[in-house]
């Protein structure tokens, strides 16, 4: 099959990486793709969240599969027009990925459908949404109701920071994500990311995950796309991941009943409450940084399960896994996820990749006129090692990541030390 893979993330490294590895796979595009991804296929120029132009290259250039990474190209319609044009497409429809592209919908939906999640209320004015502000306690929770790249959420744990969160949103800072507004509960309790390939019938769940969103050590400093990552998660129980299970199948039910048409990845974020797990947000994609540890531990040909998604026929897989961790490491540009500067010479990748278990993905970066490797974006690699063990897999992400070098990287020492000192961690 020849296969064109939208975006050019650590994800979409994982996924073209994945792919590679079919005896199905002919050949690889990935656009616009990375200083990773050109190593496994073609990178090639496309306007991605343009559904025509998207179209358009997958006839001409022969593509039996498009795989949408990305969150805005889904609810662009990127797949509506790729199916249309009678090519697969892996990834829901416009109508789907509403799921993602507007908090008020999803809210909407989990509401008629029953699943469990934290009460909200949504504003599209400003002074409406102050004045709610005074009628309820902090913490509370502060959301831009559409596609703002993981940025656009508060959590305030007092008024007076909530407040300017809801100025910031209505200021224009995340555009027309900000137009809506939607102030939440504040739930308490560890966050767990699960994704589900789904056909619109058969769910079929993926090894779950733990992301760290915060900038800096210890959960603090602002929210980001995701720091670092494991998998799976030990903390999780057995009932819990079963619950989580069950919402999954109850939200793909729901989005069928409503006439949707969903098939792809149905991503869950939740937090595990007293009261059991709750839906945070649901996403229409695979995660990112998520993916990084999922695939690595998939054992069994991606390709296989995406055709099989796009085809309706998910019934016909069954998902099997690897038995070792994965930890993954984001190394990131000084002073994201604000300000950073960008092409700085990256060393060490080679030599981190060496080591047993390691795989080092590419997202922010790019390969000069020269043949340099070059950081291009905030978040710059992912590296994700696999252990016998948690413990074991971290030390071997952290040593790999002691081999990479560019002036001003920085990343988190901490990923997964919360998790290994057990669920009390939380509670702290």
């Amino acid at each position: 099959m020849r296969i064109l893979v939208l975006g050019g993330g650590g994800r979409e490294h994982a996924i073209v990486a994945k792919l590679a590895q079919s005896p199905r796979t002919s050949a690889l595009f990935c656009a616009p793709g990375n200083g990773g991804t050109v190593f496994l296929g073609e990178n090639v120029s496309l306007d991605i969240e343009d559904p025509q132009a998207v179209a358009a290259y997958a006839t001409e250039h022969a593509i039996d599969l498009v795989v949408i990474g990305p969150e805005g190209p889904l609810v662009a319609g990127v797949a509506d027009a790729v199916e249309a044009a009678g090519i697969l497409a892996f990834g829901p429809t416009a109508a789907g990925a509403r799921l993602e592209g507007s908090k008020s919908f999803a809210k909407d939906l989990m509401a008629r459908h029953g699943i469990p999640a934290g009460f909200s209320e949504a504003f599209t004015d400003e002074a409406a949404a102050l004045e709610y502000l005074d009628e309820v306690a902090a913490p509370i929770v502060v959301k831009a109701d559409g596609l703002a790249a993981g940025k656009g959420v508060t959590v305030a744990m007092d008024i007076h920071t909530a407040r300017e969160a809801v100025t910031e949103c209505f200021d224009g800072r995340f555009g027309e994500a900000g137009t809506t507004v939607l102030i939440e509960e504040f739930l308490s309790g560890p966050e767990c990311s699960l994704l589900a390939f789904t056909d619109g019938e058969t769910v079929v769940p993926m090894a779950p995950a733990q992301d760290h969103k915060r900038a800096y050590e210890n959960d603090k400093g602002p929210n980001t796309g995701g720091m670092g990552v494991y998998s799976p998660v030990p903390i999780v129980t057995d009932t819990e991941y079963a619950t989580m299970i069950e919402i999954m199948e109850l939200t793909a039910a729901g989005l069928a009943s409503d006439g949707i048409d969903y098939r792809g990845v149905l991503y869950g974020g939740f937090i595990l409450t007293d009261e059991g797990p709750k839906v945070l947000e649901f996403n229409a994609r695979f995660g990112d940084p998520e993916t990084q540890v999922v695939l690595p531990r998939l054992d069994g040909d991606l390709v296989d399960i995406m055709v099989a998604t796009a085809e309706r026929r998910l019934s016909d897989i069954e998902l099997k896994w690897k038995p070792e961790w994965a930890v993954s490491v984001v190394l990131a540009s000084g002073g994201y996820p604000n300000e950073y500067e960008k092409g700085r010479v990256i060393t060490g990748i080679e030599e981190a990749s060496a080591l047993p278990g390691v795989t080092v993905y590419h997202a922010g970066t790019k390969v000069t006129d020269d043949g340099s490797l070059v950081n291009a974006g905030g978040r710059v690699l992912n590296v994700t090692a696999l252990g016998d063990s948690f413990s074991s897999a971290r030390d071997r992400a952290y040593e790999a990541v002691a081999k990479i070098e560019w002036d001003d990287m920085f990343f988190r020492t901490d990923i997964g030390a919360k998790a290994m000192r057990g669920r009390d961690a939380w509670k702290a």
